[in-house]
């Protein structure tokens, strides 16, 4: 039987970035069970550990070694293993010689294809301790980290300078030097309340010695539900409900150790700013929790955590009060000077803030943006001169003070300053939300106004980044084009807007003129379409369902979503297998005799009562689906779609579509092309499985 022992892997480092520290610590995890599974050493579960100065791996039941394995090798064709002279081929011989054995020694091996030279050979496996130094490094070196560091005179590269590796099988200590670091068994405890060397006897210990004799919850997950529980019970103690934002408690859990929630306040004056304007301070720059009351407002509180158990905790209060007053200063002082120059008069500022080199100015875009918003709101039958306004004046706060210190705050204090420039509130609601959706499941713009100017910009960035070849490669996006794509099928689906967004974008094309490769350009259409697939595969469709509405090339976002839905309903009836079925035979006899640009089907060639049948059942079918077809009422659709269901079962049973008359022939492939027609009303139903 296989020897199994626990196995520990932890490298020490200097604070992590505490934004990318989750997404490390699992790559680390999926990096080294991916490289332990391709060299088949068998393990258990895998669990990761991540604090700010460590990522560590607890693996169970790994095995020793590689499995003892047996190979077999195949050589040249038998029939070329021998020359004229009976003797060996060169290309025998050196099969042989690579396998290192003499001819004599190799058998062979019949297949369907022949029979072959072959080398069956035991290969003894490696052991871990001579694989796992490599394995962890090649983790280590795939991390998804945007930029290393070297320290010292070494040429090391990593995230951050590494001060220990521990590398623990059971009980003894897997040698290794792995990023300029020899392996041992010593780990260390909090930087200030443990700082000593902790020798651990085996991985089993690990985390439950972090814990007593060293201050740390390496236990990432355990360390985010005691700082979230934590802060609750600090909020209750104060008569408060505390704001728990999760990337913020992500990132605080990034940054502390051994996490110790408190209470801190603020001067209730600065209460008159904008509460988008504390919270930021709060959460971005200070990672502070704000309070609320039981109404829901703001309150002159905030919950910080410390990430030391300090004796005297009111003077790390203090020290934080100390600090957030010169921020909320600060923000008091750029929300006053704003708010001296109306919104419209800082129009001129945006000439000379590029969007991006080829793509002009910020207020060449506004431009395209409010010719572009202007039609949608035609189209959605809102108020063209409310749109041209919010389209004109959405970008002008990226010129205040304000969003140039909060930059997540842009489109939120357009908001307040339109209202403080006496713009309609229509309009001040609409640059507030124009930049919604900013994240995955973040709400979308309300109104109308907000709607036609999200969109607008958005279809106008997504074309003149294609337009210059920048489009997203791999996982590189750096114009946040897939976000908002889905942002546009978003609003038009979720808002019950339609959309001809192919002919939105040939309008975007010319907007731009030669500044773009129009060619190039076209190219967002397909690229926002794809995007739709991962929404309707998350409101339950399948991916045939999509494939049968992406093949009728439609290209409004709410009318492919109707479909998907309808045909993804339509497949658990009884008819759909047997009418893909159909169609798919259909389309595969038309394919093959390259039936395009045949006449109407013609009656008097007939001559099967089955055709003649099923003739006059899509006949009546055609003028039933008008009405429903308009409405776009798609289930509808496909319900009268299946009533054919028996006639086209007697057709295919009992007609001969490739009649020897070339006449009846072309009839008939007609009728199938009719039949072929009717059946893709809703979707291409022929890419269902039938």
């Amino acid at each position: 039987m296989t020897q199994t022992a626990e196995l520990l892997i932890e490298i020490g480092t200097e604070e992590l970035p505490p934004k990318a520290l989750l997404r490390i610590s699992q790559a680390f995890a999926d990096g080294v069970q991916q490289r332990m599974n391709k060299l088949e050493i068998a393990h258990g579960d895998v669990k990761a550990f991540a604090t700010p100065r460590r990522l560590a791996l607890h693996i169970t039941d790994v095995a020793a070694a590689q499995p003892t394995r047996n190979i077999e090798k195949r050589g040249p064709a038998l029939a070329a293993a021998y020359g004229a002279d009976g003797q060996p081929s060169k290309a025998a011989l050196g099969f042989a010689r690579s396998c290192g054995v003499e001819f004599s020694a190799l058998g062979t091996v019949k297949t369907d294809k022949g029979e072959w030279l072959a080398h069956n050979a035991t290969e003894t496996g490696k052991p871990l301790a001579q694989l796992l130094p490599d394995v962890v490094a090649d983790a280590l070196n795939q991390l998804p980290i945007p930029k290393r560091m070297r320290w010292g005179d070494s040429d090391i590269e990593f995230v951050r300078p590494v001060h220990w590796l521990v590398m623990l099988y059971g009980g003894d200590v897997v040698p290794g030097t792995i990023l300029g670091r020899e392996s041992g068994k010593l780990t260390f405890g909090h930087r200030f309340l443990a700082p000593q060397a902790i020798e651990l006897a085996s991985p089993t210990q690990y985390a439950a010695r972090l814990r007593t004799e060293g201050h740390v919850i390496a236990d990432f997950a355990e360390r985010r539900e005691i700082i979230e529980s934590g802060v609750t019970a600090c909020a209750t103690t104060v008569g408060a409900t505390a704001v728990i934002d999760p990337d913020l408690l992500d990132e605080v859990t990034a940054l502390t150790e051994w996490p110790v929630p408190l209470s801190g306040e603020f001067d209730e004056e600065f209460l008159k700013l904008p509460t988008e304007v504390l919270i930021a301070t709060m959460q971005e720059h200070q990672r502070y929790f704000p309070l609320i009351n039981s109404e829901g407002e703001l309150l002159a509180r905030f919950i910080t955590v410390a990430n030391i158990d300090s004796p005297e905790p009111q003077r790390i209060v203090e020290g934080n009060q100390r600090v957030i007053r010169p921020r909320l200063t600060d923000a008091a002082f750029f929300f006053t000077q704003d708010q001296k120059i109306a919104l419209v008069d800082r129009l001129g500022s945006l000439a000379n803030m590029v969007f991006e080199k080829q793509l002009g100015t910020l207020r060449d875009k506004t431009d395209r943006v409010i010719a572009l918003a202007v039609r949608l709101a035609i189209q959605f039958d809102s108020e063209p001169e409310l749109v041209e306004r919010a389209a004109l004046l959405s970008r002008c706060d990226l010129t205040t003070g304000m969003v140039g210190e909060f930059p997540e705050l842009q489109g939120t204090m357009g908001g307040y300053y339109a209202t403080a420039s006496g713009e309609p509130a229509p309009v001040a609601r609409a640059i507030s939300e124009f930049y919604q959706p900013r994240f995955a499941g973040d709400e979308l713009p309300q109104t109308t106004v907000g709607q036609c100017v999200s969109l607008a910009d958005r279809i106008d960035t997504i074309v003149g980044i294609f337009g210059i070849g920048k489009e997203p490669t791999g996982d590189k996006d750096p114009f946040a084009l897939r976000r908002h794509a889905v942002a546009i099928l978003r609003i038009a689906v979720e808002k019950q807007l339609s959309l001809n967004l192919s002919a939105l974008i040939d309008e975007s094309i010319t907007a731009y003129g030669e500044r773009i490769d129009g060619v190039k350009a076209r190219e967002a259409l397909a690229f926002t379409i794809e995007r739709l697939r991962g929404y309707c595969l998350d409101h339950g469709a399948d991916h045939d369902s999509f494939e049968s509405v992406k093949a009728l090339d439609i290209c409004d976002p709410l009318d492919f979503d109707r479909r998907v839905r309808a045909v993804t309903a339509f497949r658990g009836q009884a008819d759909a297998a047997a009418l893909a079925a159909a169609n798919k035979r259909a389309a595969n006899i038309l394919r093959k005799n390259e039936a395009q640009s045949l006449p109407p089907v013609r009656e008097n060639l007939l001559m099967e009562p089955a055709e003649r049948d099923l003739f006059q059942a899509l006949t009546d079918l055609s003028e039933r689906l008008q009405p429903v077809l308009a409405a776009a009422d798609y289930p509808a659709v496909l319900a009268q779609l299946a009533q054919i269901r028996p006639q086209v079962d007697k057709f295919f049973d009992t007609v001969l579509v490739m009649d020897e008359n070339p006449d009846i022939q072309r009839n008939r492939l007609a009728l199938l092309t009719a039949l072929r027609h009717v059946l893709c009303q809703v979707a291409d139903i022929s890419r269902l499985p039938g």
